[in-house]
């Protein structure tokens, strides 16, 4: 069963951070690109990283470029999303989510429909 959790999320205050985690199981997805999204509440679900199966291409929406960084453990099958200097407005439900057509492939996407397995979201509240 192809599986995606997130852990790691929760209440933190501005200009704090919080490390999220997402392991896979069920296929190796340690050999494919990896994704971070986000889903504030009535807003859509936006793209906020990026990484290629080997680590050496991300990517980064504007809005978080230069206080997230995407990385990942390939003997974990795990994908991490380090966020630094959170603001209010980093709240949302952040989704992983795997890009299965981008196996062992020096690219990785932004579009979020290029995504076909996805973890069920944790919230990340930053308060003001």
């Amino acid at each position: 069963q192809v599986q995606l959790v997130e852990s790691g999320g929760g209440l933190v205050q501005a200009g704090g951070s919080l490390r999220l985690s997402c392991e896979g199981s069920g296929r190796t997805w340690s050999r494919c690109a990896m994704g971070w999204f986000r889903q504030a509440p009535g807003k859509e679900r936006e793209f906020v990283a990026a990484i290629n199966w080997s680590s050496r291409y991300t990517g980064y929406a504007d809005s978080v470029k230069g206080r997230f960084t995407i990385s990942r453990d390939g003997t974990k099958n795990t994908v991490y999303l380090q966020m630094n200097s959170l603001k209010p407005e980093d709240t949302a439900v952040y989704y992983c989510a795997a890009d299965s057509s981008r196996c062992f492939s020096g690219s990785y996407t932004s579009a979020l429909h290029d995504y076909e397995f996805w973890g069920q979201g944790t919230q990340v509240t930053v308060s003001s």
